[in-house]
């Protein structure tokens, strides 16, 4: 079971957003957003934020740190790590079964990241056999699309998914998100797109844009 970090509601859970932090972050990463969120007072949804397993990232010449999985270039080219992809997906499904063992069904899951852990959501998410409330992608990009397509079921696709990019985004180029966008789309899923004028980052528009699309999935 991966580490993870959680804010917890002030009552009882009802709900749950697991979110999936970037190549060389940790779960801290992304815990300051839910301040931003705006969420009621009497909200019910419980927060986690996973820390991915250190690993030698060949991108960074083998460098050793936080990654859901190897990286070894920025074209579409480049060989992409499935065996590390799969791993992930395996230890973000037992967090997912996790809530679920403790009273919170599937479609009151909500599972979301940034670049690298938004590669993964995609790619986790879109292989759940029960599907989940929603997916948050943000500045991120499909992995191994072809191996997805060929596990994706008739159910996976009543989940609706959120994706977000920076039209100035140095690190994942802007294309590949809107590729993203436009292969999900053809598969036949429900997809709500967003660009804002910023590179590799998150911005407050952004933000309020994913806790209305929150509250849509999870109301």
């Amino acid at each position: 079971m991966l580490n993870y970090e959680t804010i917890e509601p002030k009552g009882t859970a009802e709900a749950c957003v697991v979110l999936l932090h970037g190549l060389g972050a940790t779960g801290h990463d992304l815990m300051d957003l839910v301040p931003y969120l705006q969420l009621p007072q009497n909200h019910r949804i419980r927060f986690i934020f996973p820390h991915a397993p250190s690993r030698p990232i060949t991108l960074n010449n083998g460098y050793v740190m936080p990654g859901w999985y190897d990286i070894t270039g920025l074209t579409e080219a480049s060989r992409e790590d499935l065996v590390g992809l799969n791993q992930s997906r395996e230890m973000i499904e037992k967090i997912i079964q996790q809530q679920i063992a403790q009273g919170i069904p599937a479609q009151k899951i909500m599972l979301g990241g940034f670049s690298q852990g938004g590669a993964l959501t995609l790619f986790t998410g879109l292989q759940q056999a029960e599907p989940l409330a929603g997916l948050i992608v943000l500045s991120a990009y499909f992995p191994c699309a072809n191996n997805v397509e060929a596990n994706l079921s008739l159910a996976s696709k009543q989940m609706p998914i959120f994706i977000a990019h920076g039209t100035q985004d140095p690190v994942v180029p802007y294309a590949w998100g809107l590729r993203t966008e436009q292969k999900l789309k053809a598969l036949g899923f429900s997809t709500e797109w967003q660009s804002y004028p910023i590179e590799h980052s998150i911005c407050l528009p952004e933000i309020q844009a994913i806790a209305a699309f929150m509250h849509k999935c999870l109301s």
